[in-house]
């Protein structure tokens, strides 16, 4: 709605190391040690070469039977050995011992945007730059802007009200873009305010619909924007299992408003991180048969991104993609539950395509669009790399921006590079070399 980051440094502690005790003292293990040595080590005598006078070779003494017998002993060896170990441990242990309570130090996040090279330069089809000017410009296509498509985008948002109120609030939680200094909740407002400001400027015929906690303390003030409250636990821990939750309570009050939906309005669910720089709503026209579209990747655990879901405003289209998803939260709530969080609604709709649907992986690699069938839906698998672009695959498996790109997706550490490419494009209008600030920045996390 995964760029490189400086150096770790290193967080001294200044807190006693741990000590570590054992039955023997230090003195008992110098005896030890002694014993060993004198079992192993020659006397002196026997060290000592006797020369004959008439300078013949030297040799040693006869050892007396006593000598012979002190080899040393296999009990003094193994001991030795493990009070040598015991030794290396109790230094290693002291080496690497971090307090409890305590965390290592992540590497520093920048807080600042940072230019490098510009993938897939040189590469037929992929957006060539010449620092921040784009020297092949990506401008919106004729099928797009022909489109008569009327798309709603329904994303869920929501804030938590300690963060909201301030009570949580620290110091370093504030972070400043351009000359505006946001709090953490500032950013998830910004976030969202930019995401449908890209909405208003590539599909102005467009709505955006957010659906939100009921208890959830904000509004917002754009046009063609509306909150829709959806009951359900938005807590952090829960997130990503009450979206699709989300998901199929909105369709189903669709179903229950109108029965008659031919010829309306479609809808794509979203993340709010995502920046549409194309008019989409041509994919309804361009694969007139799907119910339900979905965007894939070449990613082995996790090919489908729940980032971009396309869902056809019929009668037919809504309670097909009502069925697919609701299949989609049986696993999640069967198999992923400890996947509430994070990934678990990507994990499930893999379970759920690759259990009707296991050739549609042999397709994924090759980054054309295909559609297919799963329990009765009719699902379109569309190319992560045009509608659901990233800016590290885009500089990893991508091979850099295609030119008809379509959706960006801002996913991870790189919130501030959404709202630092939305000031760039405010400030210049040209969608090409903001793509381009977009393809040169996107390898670094920063701090939010």
């Amino acid at each position: 709605m995964d760029q490189p980051g400086s150096d770790p440094q290193q967080t001294k502690l200044n807190m006693p190391a741990p000590v570590i005790t054992t039955e023997l003292s230090a003195d008992r293990i110098s005896e030890v040690a002694a014993d060993f040595s004198r079992a192993t080590t020659p006397s002196l005598v026997e060290q000592t070469l006797y020369i004959r006078s008439d300078n013949s070779r030297a040799k040693l003494p006869p050892r007396s039977p006593m000598a012979n017998s002190r080899s040393p002993s296999p009990f003094f060896v193994v001991l030795f050995g493990f009070f040598l170990f015991l030794i290396y441990s109790m230094s290693d242990v002291h080496r690497n011992w971090t307090p409890q309570g305590s965390k290592r130090s992540s590497p520093k996040k920048s807080d600042h945007l940072i230019l490098g090279d510009a993938p897939g330069q040189g590469l037929p089809n992929r957006l060539e730059c010449d620092g921040l000017k784009a020297m092949n410009k990506i401008d919106p296509s004729n099928e797009n802007l022909n489109s008569s498509e009327r798309v709603s985008f329904v994303t869920v948002f929501t804030v938590y009200n300690s963060d909201f109120t301030g009570t949580n609030e620290k110091l370093h939680d504030v972070v400043t873009v351009g000359n505006i200094a946001y709090s953490k909740v500032d950013r998830s407002m910004a976030i969202l305010g930019t995401f449908i400001k890209f909405i208003q400027v590539s599909m102005p015929r467009s709505s955006v619909i957010i659906l939100t906690d009921p208890a959830s303390k904000f509004s917002i003030n754009h046009q063609n924007a509306i909150l829709l409250p959806i009951p359900g636990d938005y807590s952090r821990e829960s997130l990503m299992v009450q979206r699709i939750r989300s998901y199929i309570a909105f369709l189903g009050k669709r179903l229950e408003e109108n029965e008659s939906l031919e010829g309306s309005i479609h809808f794509i669910f979203t993340d709010s991180d995502i920046a549409v720089v194309d008019d989409v709503g041509h994919i309804f026209q361009k694969y007139p048969n799907f119910h339900l579209a979905l965007t894939f990747r070449n990613n082995k655990y996790q090919p489908i991104n729940s980032g971009f879901i396309a869902v056809r405003g019929t009668l037919d289209g809504i309670t097909k993609a009502k069925i697919f998803l609701q299949e989609v939260l049986d696993a999640y709530n069967t198999r992923y539950t400890k996947a509430y969080r994070m990934l678990g609604d990507q994990l499930s709709l893999v379970s759920v395509v690759k259990s009707h649907l296991p050739l549609a992986f042999q397709k994924f690699s090759r980054q054309k669009a295909f559609a297919g069938e799963v329990n009765g839906v009719i699902v379109q698998f569309l190319p992560c790399a045009v509608y659901n672009w990233t800016p590290p695959e885009g500089a990893g498996q991508f091979h850099g921006m295609p030119l008809d790109v379509q959706v960006v997706h801002f996913k991870g550490s790189r919130k501030r590079l959404m709202l630092e490419s939305w000031n760039y494009f405010n400030s210049t209008s040209s969608r090409s070399n903001m793509l381009c600030l977009i393809l040169r920045s996107g390898r670094t996390k920063y701090d939010f």
